[in-house]
């Protein structure tokens, strides 16, 4: 109880530094944009830092975090920012779920750790990897469950980093042709560029799915 009340403080603390010194100004797509223009590398780090603490608290926003990272940075240097916030993000949100609230995890989600845990018992890493390629699984439900298997923080994430890969890279390049978008109108949007991207992660998912479906060891995998 202790230890909850510790994570619950820390997390008022945080969100508390964030309004009281306006943080949110410095997430406007103009400010940002300004910023990694002068100053790449430090506006970079501040916002993988940001990503890290939205993934590592179980937060809601990794997925527009994500879009933002590619319409403001780009697509290559957003996804190695996006990669590695995440993925360390995760699996610190995956040490926390296994040292703080494992009572709260295994109730309000027996029933997915009870298939987790057979998962994992019967295909190892592989079944954390072919859950990452899913989008649709909630990326912090993904974390707070796999706390309470066996699986190895070092494995969890080298395999989180691989398997949301994809993913981030669809997401990053959707928010960069987003971009580069001048002018907010019918004809910029709808550009081939911008559909084919949000396509792309529209599709994603069902794509996966089909993969996992056609493949045995993934199929394996995912009735499990």
């Amino acid at each position: 109880m202790k230890k909850r009340l510790l994570l619950i403080m820390g997390i008022a603390v945080v969100v508390s530094i964030f309004i009281g010194f306006d943080l949110k100004q410095y997430l406007a797509l103009d400010s940002l944009t300004a910023w990694v223009a002068e100053e790449p590398l430090q506006a970079g780090l501040a916002f993988a830092f940001l990503y890290f603490i939205v993934a590592s608290l179980s937060l809601p926003g990794a997925g527009p975090l994500s879009l933002v990272a590619g319409a403001v940075f780009g697509l290559w240097y957003g996804v190695l920012i996006v990669s590695f916030a995440s993925s360390l993000g995760a699996t610190i949100g995956m040490l926390i779920s296994r040292s703080l609230l494992q009572e709260w995890v295994q109730k309000r989600f027996a029933s997915a750790l009870e298939k987790v845990n057979k998962g994992v018992e019967k295909d190892g890493a592989l079944y954390l990897f072919s859950m990452r390629l899913i989008p649709p699984i909630p990326f912090f439900v993904i974390n707070l469950v796999f706390g309470l298997t066996k699986i190895k923080a070092p494995t969890f994430y080298l395999v989180s980093q691989l398997g949301m890969l994809p993913a981030t890279m669809i997401y990053v390049n959707a928010g960069a042709s987003l971009g580069r978008v001048e002018n907010i109108s019918f004809f910029e949007i709808f550009q081939p560029e911008i559909i084919l991207s949000f396509a792309a992660l529209i599709a994603f998912p069902f794509v996966v799915k089909l993969i996992m479906n056609k493949t045995k060891i993934f199929n394996q995998s995912s009735d499990a």
